[in-house]
């Protein structure tokens, strides 16, 4: 007894792990890959999902980017309920596509249509990569066409938004041919004096990269996306070179004149409405 009257007893009372997790609603709070600080989701969203403390660009899908570029109740989209189909039989693969529809909200791995830019008429294209990794199948190719299009026929500016895994392996040699039909597309709109904007996002690879990612007017990106077509360890073993610590980043690209310009999100509107004018005639 005397013994028990001289332990202390412990000043706070611990509270399980599990409890604490589900005080805390879920969301609520983010923590950044970057520089690991913790912050509110809410004030993240207020900042185009960009860290405020070291600038880390976290992926944003179709509609918040729509929002966060196109000036209110002027977006007008293209072949919304365009899907796609099973042409090789690939097991499971509607299936796959049902859920990421119920997920996402989306139809398909791309929105398309048209809007202003502070008040500067363009056709838009943008990739989502929370619809089947952003993979570009056959409508991804088509919507991305079928807008090509539009924007020469209305004479308008095309910007296209990449973020994608590359070709969908689902689709086969379908999936390949869309590199050509989009390019030749952009190609058409180019004899015909028009302006193409791209603009690449986190990840942005593959066939995507190979193809109308890298054919714009202006080629732009995101700070710290990841660029290129095959993958760094497959290139490492092909060339057997060890390679730069920031290979196929923004940053790298840039440096090695493949791209325009490295452009924060935070400025990306901006920086697209001056090119507009500089266009606009």
């Amino acid at each position: 007894m005397l013994k028990e009257f001289f332990i202390k007893k412990k000043k706070y009372a611990s509270i399980p792990t599990e409890q604490i997790k589900q005080d805390v609603p879920e969301g609520i709070m983010t923590k950044c890959p970057g520089c690991k600080k913790i912050m509110y989701s809410k004030e993240l969203k207020k900042s185009l999902m960009v860290c405020q403390s070291c600038g880390h660009h976290f992926q944003m899908n179709s509609r918040e980017r729509i929002a966060s570029l196109i000036d209110t109740d002027t977006f007008n989209e293209y072949d919304k309920e365009m899907i796609s189909v099973n042409p090789l039989n690939f097991p499971d693969y509607i299936e796959k596509l049902e859920q990421d529809r119920r997920k996402t909200g989306l139809n398909e791995a791309i929105v398309t249509g048209e809007g202003k830019i502070n008040g500067f008429d363009a056709v838009v294209a943008v990739m989502d990569a929370s619809f089947r990794m952003g993979s570009m199948g056959s409508v991804v190719g088509e919507k991305i066409t079928r807008a090509i299009e539009r924007a020469i026929d209305r004479k308008f500016p095309f910007i296209i938004f990449t973020a994608s895994g590359g070709a969908r392996m689902q689709e086969g040699v379908l999936s390949l041919m869309q590199m050509a039909k989009t390019s030749a597309a952009l190609k058409a709109l180019s004899n015909n004096g028009g302006l193409i904007i791209s603009v690449m996002t986190h990840p942005t690879t593959g066939g995507v990269s190979a193809s109308f990612a890298s054919l714009g007017d202006y080629n732009f990106a995101e700070p710290g996306a990841l660029i290129g077509f095959a993958g760094r360890r497959i290139i490492e073993q092909t060339i057997r070179e060890e390679l730069p610590e920031d290979f196929q980043t923004a940053e790298f690209l840039l440096k090695h004149g493949q791209l325009d310009k490295v452009v924060s999100r935070l400025d990306l509107k901006e920086t697209l409405t001056t090119v507009l004018e500089i266009h606009a005639n």
